[in-house]
């Protein structure tokens, strides 16, 4: 890997031959990948491939257990959650974590903090208007939302931080085709104004249409990276690591 994303620009996040263990178990074999700024890339793989496990990794969420992850230059390794958060990452947890005693409007001002080193700034408006369904049940307790009011709820509490890279794992699994539209172009809006995206998804098609460049996981490693329209054309390896 070259430290640089699509076309040459320079890397704005840089993952370096990263490893992770879970017990004796090694997950994580020697993972490297750079994402340009304002790029989506999107990690695909089979379960158990490696995909969640590296965004947890990037977060400090998993300790990895050799090689660097990099944000504009700058080492995170050793260093705590809250930290790499305020640094201008942002991980939206599969598991769609909420405050369930919290209102909508009160989780989503949990996550606000300034931008850092020239993200774009987020409103409460923006968010309404991405998630109208938020605004109508902006005062109901987070805890009684729908598995996809909460999948909302955490996009855009995540969003609220104002991150330079978003971290972003399953968004739209369970989903009612109306959600995961909303999802995608929420997703989308995020590359138009200069956010940088790595996502874990499992539905193809998804992948292929908000991403500018895929990784392909497979037993811990990348057996794949480059554009939407390069994978789709290697039918060997979409059959051999993704089944399709």
């Amino acid at each position: 890997m070259n430290g640089t994303g699509i076309a040459g620009e320079p890397a704005l996040l840089q993952v370096e031959k990263l490893h992770a263990h879970y017990g004796k178990s090694h997950i994580l074999r020697g993972v490297s990948m750079s994402v340009a700024r304002s790029e989506v890339v999107s990690l695909l793989g089979r379960n158990g491939s490696g995909r969640s496990t590296t965004l947890k990794a990037i977060m400090g969420l998993v300790a990895p257990t050799g090689g660097q992850v990099r944000l504009d230059g700058q080492a995170l390794g050793g260093r705590r959650p809250h930290t790499i958060c305020r640094a201008g990452i942002a991980y939206v947890p599969e598991e769609r974590e909420v405050f369930a005693n919290l209102s909508v409007e009160e989780n989503l001002h949990m996550g606000e903090q300034a931008p850092a080193g020239g993200a774009p700034r987020w409103t409460l408006a923006q968010m309404f208007d991405y998630f109208p369904r938020l605004r109508e049940r902006r005062n109901t307790k987070a805890g009684s939302l729908s598995g996809g009011e909460q999948q909302m709820l955490t996009i855009c509490r995540s969003l609220l931080g104002n991150p330079r890279v978003i971290l972003i794992d399953e968004p739209t699994e369970g989903l009612a085709p109306k959600i995961v539209a909303q999802v995608s172009e929420c997703i989308q809006d995020m590359h138009r104004r200069g956010v940088s995206v790595v996502l874990v998804e499992q539905k193809l098609a998804i992948a292929m249409k908000v991403s500018t460049r895929v990784f392909v996981m497979g037993h811990g490693h990348i057996v794949f990276e480059g554009t939407p329209q390069a994978l789709q054309a290697d039918t060997a390896l979409l059959a051999q690591w993704l089944a399709v």
